[in-house]
């Protein structure tokens, strides 16, 4: 085939075919009470003054001649969806949108065919971008809806994206097994990186042969560019959109990049957009140390049998200096088991099972708590690892490389200010350190002259912590802020008063306070 006119494939294909009900009664406005901002880059920047006037939150409006092509895929979506499953009421349906790659060196030399699913029945389309370590954005849109009131899902239709490298829109797909399995397993104890930078290096020389010029075309930016293509297709002239975690960062840079056709946006959780990315994962470590001592906090409310978390933590990793294989053939490691542990206290809904499973997996049964850190591990084509696709993602999206010193002094102190989980994160510096370098600007954190945007943060978030949140949203000129304080990743679907904050401000077009705190 001449070059010219290829085309994105998996692997060497790879490409990517590259694809509430509580009243806000129960919330107050106060905003001196929001916390304090990690100072990770120089001072810390207020929202940008503007002196032009404020833009109203947009009408929804209804598609004007859609044109994507929407088939049954209902049975496929419950077999990927797996245990726990969703209600039978919900029906779904996908579609293919295909969109120019980009890459920077060579823009529209190949195609992106991501997949997108609808759930419920309401006129109004509603995107939904996930994390791109987390479920699939198509899978994300399915349990989200859930979740929610019966009533929001007549009012909208959530369009869920697999982003560009996730789930079924191409997923990257190059890093070798065992590499994924050294890139997670640092010992938190022992803190030693230098195994997971040779396994980076591998990752890295293999993803550059099989993702060929893919490998720098994955990322938020151009994640963005989907979007706006998916608002098109939708018949749509602006989109209204939910983003999750990293998610949140496509619809922060859609907010630049596309100001004109910005409707009506909720922000579930935002990376710190700092540039210094080691006081950035420093930051995370610390949120997933308050959210361990919140699942611990639950776990007594509750009773179960885990006693202190972190003893119970410390008693499975200091067995598993010797690896152990699970059942599933998945090879367990002291590293392995604090990465599993770190992804379930994400997901505040399965608490209960993390706990359980950490009883497990000290008296000897590690099966339960592998379940955890298989996403990352295991590899197929309708389930492929989400290891790869974020590493690509978030590699891209940053401008930091550190030398292999400056990674061991910085995993060191982290290692020792937060002795469960500060090598689980330090780890994720390594994984970027033979990426090829961005050479593009990073996008500005925010614009004037769009709507107001309402950014929800969650007190004690492993994954995007409340002072890396408020910080983007300072950087944001139109953002308005709800503040739960509770622990999990995200409060959309897991605090009552968030939800129904978020339902008022896209159903209704009510825009919360900023500063609006929702109670634990």
């Amino acid at each position: 085939m001449h070059r010219r006119s290829r085309r994105i494939r998996p692997r060497s294909r790879l490409a990517l075919a590259v694809l509430a009900a509580a009243a806000l009664a129960g919330c107050t406005t106060g905003p001196s009470a929001r916390p304090a901002v990690v100072d990770n880059d120089g001072s810390k920047q207020p929202k940008p003054a503007t002196s032009a006037p404020a833009v109203p939150l947009p009408p929804l409006g209804e598609p004007q001649s859609p044109s994507l092509r929407w088939a049954d895929c209902d049975e496929e979506t419950r077999r990927r969806l797996g245990t726990p499953g969703v209600p039978d009421t919900l029906r779904f349906g996908c579609a293919r949108l295909t969109t120019a790659l980009d890459a920077p060196d060579q823009p529209r030399r190949a195609m992106v065919r991501s997949l997108v699913l609808k759930v419920g029945t309401g006129p109004v389309p509603l995107a939904v971008v996930n994390d791109v370590e987390g479920e699939p954005g198509s899978l994300y849109a399915a349990r989200l809806a859930a979740s929610l009131p019966a009533e929001f899902l007549q009012k909208f239709t959530l369009v869920g994206l697999d982003r560009r490298g996730t789930g079924m829109s191409g997923a990257a797909q190059c890093v070798p097994g065992d590499v994924r399995r050294a890139l997670i397993g640092a010992d938190p104890a022992q803190g030693d990186l230098a195994g997971v930078l040779d396994a980076a290096r591998t990752a890295g020389q293999q993803c550059a042969i099989d993702l060929d010029i893919a490998q720098t075309g994955l990322d938020s930016w151009r994640a963005a560019g989907d979007l706006d293509e998916l608002r098109k297709q939708l018949g749509m002239e602006r989109l209204s959109a939910l983003g999750h975690g990293d998610g949140s960062k496509v619809l922060s840079e859609y907010a630049v990049r596309f100001p004109a056709q910005v409707g009506r946006m909720v922000l579930d959780g935002i990376p710190d957009p700092g540039q210094d990315t080691a006081a950035v994962l420093d930051a995370v470590a610390a949120g997933a140390q308050s959210t361990l001592d919140a699942f611990g906090a639950d776990c007594a409310n509750r009773h179960c049998a885990l006693g202190d978390p972190k003893a119970a933590l410390r008693a499975v990793t200091d067995r598993l200096r010797t690896p152990v294989i699970t059942p599933d053939g998945i090879p367990v490691n002291a590293g392995v088991a604090s990465y599993a542990v770190y992804s379930g206290l994400a997901q505040r809904a399965r608490w209960p099972e993390l706990a359980d499973a950490i009883v497990a997996a000290r008296d000897g049964n590690l099966a339960p708590l592998a379940v955890f850190a298989a996403p990352a591990l295991h590899d197929s084509r309708t389930v492929p690892s989400r290891l790869d696709g974020a590493i690509a993602t978030r590699c891209n999206d940053s401008a930091t490389r550190l030398p292999a010193d400056e990674i061991d002094k910085v995993g060191t102190a982290m290692r020792g200010k937060y002795p469960q989980f500060g090598t689980v994160v330090a780890q994720q510096l390594a994984w970027c350190a033979p990426w090829p370098t961005r050479r593009e600007p990073l996008p500005k954190p925010g614009v004037a002259g769009v709507p107001p945007i309402l950014v929800a943060s969650t007190a004690a978030d492993p994954v995007t912590p409340e002072q890396g949140t408020t910080r983007a949203a300072d950087q944001m000129p139109t953002a308005v802020t709800v503040s739960w304080q509770g622990a999990g990743h995200g409060a959309v679907g897991s605090s009552p008063c968030v939800t129904d904050a978020v339902r008022a401000f896209l159903a209704d077009g009510k825009v919360p306070g900023d500063g609006t705190l929702c109670p634990a």
